[in-house]
């Protein structure tokens, strides 16, 4: 019996990014607010992307 593992790398990489990019918003208060109006949109631009790129993956 042999498992692939290497199709769950991608999931796996996806998942991580997103927890990534949640921890950078959390601490977006902790920012100056010109900092934060330049990087909040950037934050959710990748969320949103990388969120469209879980779903596209097969389950």
């Amino acid at each position: 019996m042999s498992v692939d593992f290497e199709k769950f790398f991608p999931h796996h990489d996806l998942l991580i990014e997103i927890g990534r990019i949640e921890m950078a918003m959390e601490t977006l208060e902790d920012r100056a607010e010109n900092e934060r109006a330049m990087l909040k949109p950037r934050l959710e631009s990748r969320m949103v992307r990388l969120r469209t790129a879980l779903k596209s993956l097969p389950a």
